[in-house]
């Protein structure tokens, strides 16, 4: 298909869609595009020349709704629209697989840039580069100060239980990709099932919080939308901090396929961030290591994953022969964690 017509964007279909449920809304033809940088769900930029929206759907072929749930984030972005939290504007959601062959949404589209390495980062300067990152702890702070009963958010997960449910459910995935012995990440999931902290009162939880899945723009450089909500929940608000802070930790492995941000000159150190958090928000944040090192041990499940499907070849592109590699580092990461507290 043409770079106009992305695979999984019908723009015919869209566009009837738009004018029947949205009259007025389009003025023009549409073209489409993919925009990269996605991890798991499809996300198309869309344009009728004047305006410009986001389709946002699950993967080509993908089956598991639960793990794509285009009702679920459509609802929580509706939910946090009206608060201070900074999320597009939601236009439409469509159930109907007849349209594009899956359920998905169209939001507002927001200008701004996702920074996704160090060296994206480097041309700001140290100066705007500090004040980005803090703004991300203080967005953080915003999201977690909503009341979800007030958004219509009360039933929107179970926090009872959560880090207990969340450390098995990681088990769970790393057995299911287990194919080579992985020094130490037994040890690192039963030290983290030994010390499970108490959670504080639940929030929304967004689930993979960090710099590339916001965007930021305007002279001040703010945080003009956060998003990718597809895992958000109601749960302990810390393990956001602990993703937040593991992403903001230099790796000390140069040519990695998953660059941390924090070697971009002016980037705040994890101990400033959470400073930042703890002051900001007024939470406990005295186990903030657990949070850390689970963070750790949930990436190094991610990539053995990963990993696993490079070894099937079911992987397709470049770095994925890396990935493997990276395992045994995020594992130390967390162990090292947890033994320095």
């Amino acid at each position: 298909m043409s770079p106009d017509h992305p695979p999984g964007l019908d723009l015919d279909r869209l566009r009837g869609l738009l004018d029947r449920e949205r009259p007025g809304l389009v003025a023009g033809p549409l073209s489409g595009r993919l925009i990269e940088g996605g991890r798991s769900n499809l996300t198309y930029a869309v344009s009728d020349g004047t305006g410009s929206w986001v389709v946002r759907r699950p993967p080509l072929g993908h089956v598991l709704a639960t793990a794509h749930d285009m009702k679920r984030e459509h609802r929580v972005i509706s939910a946090l629209h009206p608060t201070d939290v900074p999320v597009p504007r939601p236009v439409l959601l469509c159930e109907d697989e007849e349209v594009l062959g899956a359920p998905f949404y169209v939001m507002e589209f927001v200008e701004g840039t996702p920074y996704r390495t160090a060296e994206q980062l480097a041309p700001l300067g140290p100066e705007r580069t500090r004040a980005a990152v803090l703004n991300l702890v203080d967005t953080l702070v915003g999201l977690h100060a909503v009341d979800p009963a007030e958004v219509s958010l009360g039933d929107f997960g179970r926090p009872e239980g959560f880090l207990d449910r969340q450390l098995r459910r990681w088990a769970k995935q790393l057995d299911a990709s287990r194919n080579r012995d992985l020094a130490g990440i037994d040890e690192l999931h039963a030290t983290l099932g030994r010390e499970l902290p108490r959670s504080p009162s639940p929030t929304v939880v967004h689930g993979d919080y960090r710099l590339d899945n916001v965007l930021i723009g305007g002279e001040a450089d703010e945080i003009r939308a956060i998003l990718d909500l597809e895992m958000s929940t109601l749960g302990d608000p810390l393990t956001d901090l602990g993703l937040l802070v593991m992403y903001s930790s230099p790796l000390g492995m140069p040519d990695s396929p998953v660059s941390p941000t924090a070697p971009a000159p002016g980037h705040p150190a994890p101990a400033e961030l959470i400073e930042r958090y703890a002051a900001r928000s007024g939470r406990d944040v005295s186990a903030v290591a657990w949070y850390t090192a689970f963070a750790w041990f949930k990436l190094a499940v991610i990539l053995e994953g990963i990993h696993y499907r490079y070894t099937l070849g079911q992987t397709v592109g470049r770095g994925f022969d890396r990935v493997g590699d990276l395992v045994p580092v995020f594992i130390e990461h967390g162990l090292t964690t947890l033994q320095k507290g």
